[in-house]
């Protein structure tokens, strides 16, 4: 029998080189994830028999080494600037349409039981706003409008489902049905342009001022806000990057520009109460009542200076509860099992909804608060 090619011994022995490598690699790269300090936080209760034999454990450690290897930035922005730079594709949650437009896929695409499920939070929008009134408390529901309900003009070709398309003005018939009082965001962010960011889905510093003007001028009539606080905002003289929350989702936060969607660009607002100014019938010393405006909110509610320009619009201080991620219930819940609510009521709730989010399934915790009236 004759002995083997010297390629094949050459080949046999790198593949056993690098299957001992990558096996390094990969041991090296689980070890480097375990000893974080994330990994400790979610392994520590779950060091235990009982954990072990039902599962938890297993599932911990599966999501520190799914999410807290060290390379895995690094495998995720490969995979993002392949996507982007040979298929002009942001992956599965964005759609991408010109100009460097990115839009959520959620916020386009249809769901299963919309009609229902619209119609479920509004009834409870309803009952919550009959609740509040009779602890003296008004609600005004503030929906905002989808970026790609605003910007259409530049989906270029993404799909934008019918039942997406006529969502915002369903939502708000329904509201209007519960005699709810309500601000309709979209003419106010007509008239900024652009009024959001282009590589975030979230309204930009211009659209966060004219929306939060829309909603002082359409305060409910029996609120009669007695504060008298001025605010005044300035800009930052630096101009930085804006937040692009969908550039995050690409992998391609960290890339330069030429592999990547170029980036929005701002000169950063502040907005602060205007140090000095009396309170109108008092002095400096004399003690400041309770806030009279709570907001709730999502994300919105934290971005573009929303929080600011609305104090501003105001001339209020305004309690924020805002959630990031919060969706249509997450700042609701929280406020409405709070101290805060139950000791020192405001006069004003205001509740900020992205439209995005009324059409989608209810879950448990949202059925839980909406049974609440």
């Amino acid at each position: 029998m004759t002995d083997e090619p010297r390629w094949m011994r050459l080949s046999a022995r790198f593949q056993g080189a690098a299957a001992v490598l990558l096996l390094g690699l990969g041991v090296w790269q689980g070890a480097a994830a375990l000893a974080t300090r994330q990994a400790e936080t979610r392994l520590r209760p779950v060091l235990n028999g009982a954990a072990f034999l039902d599962g938890r454990l297993t599932g911990a450690v599966n999501h520190v080494l799914a999410h807290l290897l060290p390379a895995d930035a690094t495998l995720r922005a490969a995979g993002g600037l392949w996507r982007w730079g040979l298929f002009r594709s942001g992956g599965p949650q964005l759609r991408v349409g010109c100009a460097d437009w990115l839009y959520l896929t959620e916020e386009l695409r249809p769901w299963p039981t919309a009609e229902a499920d619209m119609a479920a939070r509004a009834a409870g929008l309803g009952r919550a706003a009959q609740a509040l009134a009779g602890r003296g408390i008004r609600l005004l529901v503030a929906v905002v409008p989808d970026k790609a309900r605003r910007h259409p003009e530049n989906l270029c070709g993404a799909p934008w489902s019918a039942q997406a398309r006529a969502r915002h003005d369903a939502f708000l018939a329904l509201l209007g049905a519960q005699n709810l009082p309500v601000v309709d965001l979209l003419p106010a962010l007509r008239g900024v342009s652009p009024a959001f960011y282009r590589t975030d889905t979230h309204w930009n510093q211009e659209g966060a001022a004219a929306a939060a003007a829309a909603i002082a001028a359409t305060l409910p009539p029996e609120v009669e806000l007695a504060r008298g606080e001025p605010f005044a905002t300035s800009l930052a003289d630096e101009e930085t990057n804006g937040p692009g929350d969908l550039l995050r989702l690409m992998s391609l936060e960290h890339m330069p520009n030429p592999f990547r969607p170029r980036p929005d660009r701002e000169h950063r607002a502040h907005t602060a109460a205007v140090e000095g100014a009396a309170q109108e019938g008092g002095g400096l010393l004399d003690e400041a009542p309770a806030p009279e405006v709570v907001l709730l909110g999502s994300s919105y509610s934290l971005n573009g200076n929303f929080l600011g320009s609305l104090q501003q619009a105001l001339n209020s201080t305004v309690i924020s509860f805002a959630q990031a991620g919060g969706g249509f219930s997450g700042a609701a819940t929280a406020y409405f099992d709070s101290e805060a609510f139950r000791d020192t009521p405001p006069k004003l709730i205001i509740w900020e909804i992205p439209e995005r989010v009324v059409a989608q399934p209810l879950s448990e915790a949202e059925k839980k608060l909406l049974s609440l009236w």
